[in-house]
Protein backbone atom coordinates (compact mmCIF):
# COMPACT_ATOMS: atom_id res chain seq x y z
CA UNK A 1 0.00 0.00 0.00
CA UNK A 2 1.66 3.44 -1.48
CA UNK A 3 0.61 6.72 -0.73
CA UNK A 4 -0.09 7.69 -3.93
CA UNK A 5 -2.42 4.65 -4.26
CA UNK A 6 -4.89 5.80 -1.25
CA UNK A 7 -4.53 9.42 -2.78
CA UNK A 8 -6.00 7.94 -6.23
CA UNK A 9 -8.68 5.91 -4.11
CA UNK A 10 -10.05 9.07 -2.50
CA UNK A 11 -10.04 10.95 -5.87
CA UNK A 12 -11.92 7.29 -7.34
CA UNK A 13 -14.45 7.51 -4.72
CA UNK A 14 -15.24 11.50 -5.12
CA UNK A 15 -15.46 10.96 -8.95
CA UNK A 16 -17.82 7.84 -9.18
CA UNK A 17 -19.93 9.85 -6.15
CA UNK A 18 -20.20 13.11 -7.98
CA UNK A 19 -20.79 10.85 -11.10
CA UNK A 20 -24.13 9.39 -9.53
CA UNK A 21 -24.70 12.63 -9.07
CA UNK A 22 -24.47 13.60 -12.20
CA UNK A 23 -22.16 16.48 -11.14
CA UNK A 24 -20.05 17.95 -13.75
CA UNK A 25 -16.98 18.01 -10.96
CA UNK A 26 -16.90 14.32 -11.66
CA UNK A 27 -14.56 14.74 -14.44
CA UNK A 28 -11.94 16.61 -13.46
CA UNK A 29 -11.66 14.28 -9.65
CA UNK A 30 -11.76 11.42 -12.49
CA UNK A 31 -8.83 12.73 -14.34
CA UNK A 32 -6.46 13.37 -11.22
CA UNK A 33 -7.28 9.96 -10.39
CA UNK A 34 -6.57 8.28 -13.44
CA UNK A 35 -3.12 9.92 -13.90
CA UNK A 36 -2.02 8.61 -10.55
CA UNK A 37 -3.31 4.94 -11.32
CA UNK A 38 -0.85 4.73 -14.91
CA UNK A 39 2.11 4.81 -11.76
CA UNK A 40 0.40 2.27 -9.81
CA UNK A 41 -0.62 -0.47 -12.52
CA UNK A 42 2.77 0.01 -13.57
CA UNK A 43 4.51 -1.49 -10.86
CA UNK A 44 1.75 -3.98 -10.68
CA UNK A 45 2.70 -4.95 -13.75
CA UNK A 46 -1.14 -4.70 -14.74
CA UNK A 47 -0.37 -3.25 -18.26
CA UNK A 48 -3.86 -3.70 -19.30
CA UNK A 49 -5.08 -1.53 -16.96
CA UNK A 50 -2.02 1.41 -17.22
CA UNK A 51 -2.86 1.53 -20.81
CA UNK A 52 -6.35 1.80 -19.93
CA UNK A 53 -5.98 4.89 -17.51
CA UNK A 54 -4.09 6.18 -20.24
CA UNK A 55 -6.90 5.89 -22.34
CA UNK A 56 -9.12 7.14 -19.46
CA UNK A 57 -7.40 10.64 -19.94
CA UNK A 58 -8.87 11.57 -23.03
CA UNK A 59 -12.35 9.92 -22.25
CA UNK A 60 -12.45 12.18 -19.12
CA UNK A 61 -11.96 15.24 -21.33
CA UNK A 62 -14.44 13.82 -23.69
CA UNK A 63 -16.70 13.20 -20.92
CA UNK A 64 -16.66 16.81 -19.25
CA UNK A 65 -16.89 18.48 -22.41
CA UNK A 66 -19.48 16.28 -23.73
CA UNK A 67 -21.62 16.32 -20.58
CA UNK A 68 -21.68 20.46 -21.20
CA UNK A 69 -22.14 20.44 -24.18
CA UNK A 70 -23.74 16.78 -25.83
CA UNK A 71 -27.34 18.28 -25.06
CA UNK A 72 -30.10 19.26 -27.42
CA UNK A 73 -29.08 22.36 -28.45
CA UNK A 74 -25.11 22.01 -27.62
CA UNK A 75 -26.94 22.41 -23.56
CA UNK A 76 -26.47 19.79 -20.59
CA UNK A 77 -26.72 16.05 -21.37
CA UNK A 78 -29.60 13.91 -20.22
CA UNK A 79 -29.56 10.34 -19.36
CA UNK A 80 -30.49 7.89 -22.70
CA UNK A 81 -30.75 4.33 -22.86
CA UNK A 82 -28.91 2.11 -25.44
CA UNK A 83 -31.60 -0.04 -26.71
CA UNK A 84 -31.31 -4.21 -27.29
CA UNK A 85 -29.29 -3.88 -30.63
CA UNK A 86 -26.58 -1.81 -29.38
CA UNK A 87 -26.35 -3.46 -25.86
CA UNK A 88 -25.85 -6.97 -28.32
CA UNK A 89 -22.87 -4.93 -30.37
CA UNK A 90 -21.20 -4.10 -27.74
CA UNK A 91 -21.37 -7.23 -25.94
CA UNK A 92 -19.93 -9.02 -29.17
CA UNK A 93 -16.99 -6.27 -29.09
CA UNK A 94 -16.27 -6.86 -25.43
CA UNK A 95 -15.98 -10.74 -26.13
CA UNK A 96 -13.72 -10.42 -29.41
CA UNK A 97 -11.57 -7.27 -27.74
CA UNK A 98 -11.17 -9.54 -24.65
CA UNK A 99 -9.71 -11.99 -26.35
CA UNK A 100 -7.60 -10.26 -28.51
CA UNK A 101 -5.92 -8.03 -25.88
CA UNK A 102 -5.63 -11.06 -23.42
CA UNK A 103 -3.74 -13.01 -26.00
CA UNK A 104 -1.59 -10.18 -26.75
CA UNK A 105 -0.80 -10.07 -23.20
CA UNK A 106 0.00 -13.04 -22.33
CA UNK A 107 2.18 -13.72 -25.92
CA UNK A 108 4.47 -10.57 -25.87
CA UNK A 109 4.28 -9.61 -22.31
CA UNK A 110 4.42 -10.40 -18.55
CA UNK A 111 1.80 -9.68 -17.97
CA UNK A 112 -0.07 -11.24 -14.63
CA UNK A 113 -3.76 -12.33 -14.98
CA UNK A 114 -3.62 -11.48 -18.65
CA UNK A 115 -7.25 -12.72 -19.61
CA UNK A 116 -9.02 -11.26 -16.57
CA UNK A 117 -7.16 -7.98 -17.01
CA UNK A 118 -8.07 -7.92 -20.40
CA UNK A 119 -11.66 -8.31 -19.46
CA UNK A 120 -11.76 -5.85 -16.91
CA UNK A 121 -10.28 -3.12 -19.41
CA UNK A 122 -12.31 -3.50 -22.41
CA UNK A 123 -15.18 -3.82 -20.30
CA UNK A 124 -14.25 -0.44 -18.46
CA UNK A 125 -13.36 1.48 -22.04
CA UNK A 126 -17.35 0.46 -23.28
CA UNK A 127 -18.18 1.76 -20.33
CA UNK A 128 -16.86 4.57 -19.85
CA UNK A 129 -17.59 5.66 -23.58
CA UNK A 130 -21.41 5.01 -22.81
CA UNK A 131 -20.81 6.61 -19.68
CA UNK A 132 -19.85 9.94 -21.33
CA UNK A 133 -22.68 9.79 -23.43
CA UNK A 134 -24.91 9.42 -20.44
CA UNK A 135 -26.21 6.08 -21.17
CA UNK A 136 -27.83 4.34 -18.02
CA UNK A 137 -26.45 0.89 -19.02
CA UNK A 138 -22.96 1.73 -18.39
CA UNK A 139 -23.89 1.56 -15.04
CA UNK A 140 -24.09 -2.63 -15.52
CA UNK A 141 -21.33 -2.79 -17.14
CA UNK A 142 -19.67 -0.94 -14.62
CA UNK A 143 -21.12 -3.16 -12.01
CA UNK A 144 -19.95 -6.60 -13.87
CA UNK A 145 -16.44 -4.70 -14.21
CA UNK A 146 -16.51 -3.91 -10.28
CA UNK A 147 -16.87 -7.56 -9.15
CA UNK A 148 -14.21 -8.83 -11.40
CA UNK A 149 -11.64 -5.77 -10.60
CA UNK A 150 -12.48 -6.65 -6.63
CA UNK A 151 -10.91 -10.48 -7.59
CA UNK A 152 -8.23 -9.13 -9.47
CA UNK A 153 -6.76 -6.66 -6.83
CA UNK A 154 -7.37 -9.00 -4.30
CA UNK A 155 -5.10 -11.55 -6.33
CA UNK A 156 -2.47 -8.66 -7.25
CA UNK A 157 -2.31 -7.79 -3.24
CA UNK A 158 -3.40 -3.67 -3.84
CA UNK A 159 -6.01 -4.17 -0.92
CA UNK A 160 -6.63 -0.26 -1.14
CA UNK A 161 -7.46 -0.39 -4.41
CA UNK A 162 -9.54 -3.50 -3.86
CA UNK A 163 -11.42 -1.82 -1.06
CA UNK A 164 -12.27 0.94 -3.72
CA UNK A 165 -13.60 -1.05 -6.21
CA UNK A 166 -16.08 -2.54 -3.62
CA UNK A 167 -17.03 1.06 -2.76
CA UNK A 168 -17.41 1.49 -6.75
CA UNK A 169 -20.06 -1.61 -6.72
CA UNK A 170 -22.06 0.11 -4.56
CA UNK A 171 -21.87 3.17 -6.28
CA UNK A 172 -22.56 2.26 -9.13
CA UNK A 173 -25.44 -0.25 -8.02
CA UNK A 174 -26.48 3.75 -6.26
CA UNK A 175 -25.90 4.87 -10.22
CA UNK A 176 -27.83 2.49 -11.96
CA UNK A 177 -31.11 3.39 -9.93
CA UNK A 178 -30.35 6.98 -9.48
CA UNK A 179 -29.93 7.59 -13.40
CA UNK A 180 -32.91 5.21 -14.17
CA UNK A 181 -35.02 7.39 -11.81
CA UNK A 182 -33.83 10.65 -13.70
CA UNK A 183 -34.38 8.81 -16.73
CA UNK A 184 -37.65 8.17 -16.13
CA UNK A 185 -38.35 11.46 -15.45
CA UNK A 186 -36.80 12.85 -18.42
CA UNK A 187 -39.68 10.24 -20.25
CA UNK A 188 -42.55 11.45 -18.08
CA UNK A 189 -41.57 15.17 -18.99
CA UNK A 190 -41.37 14.68 -22.37
CA UNK A 191 -44.69 12.67 -22.78
CA UNK A 192 -47.32 14.38 -24.30
CA UNK A 193 -49.84 16.18 -21.99
CA UNK A 194 -53.48 15.31 -22.15
CA UNK A 195 -55.37 18.05 -23.43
Amino acid sequence: MSTIEIVATVFGLASVLLTVRQNIWCWPTGLIMVFLYIFIFYEARLYSDMGLQVVYVVLQIYGWYHWLHGGKDKGELKVMRIGRRGAAGWALVAVACTFGLGYTMRTFTNASLPYWDAAATVMSLIAQWLMARKVLESWVIWIAVDVLSIGIYLAKGLYPTMVLYVAFLVLATMGLFAWRKSWKQAQKAAAPQPA
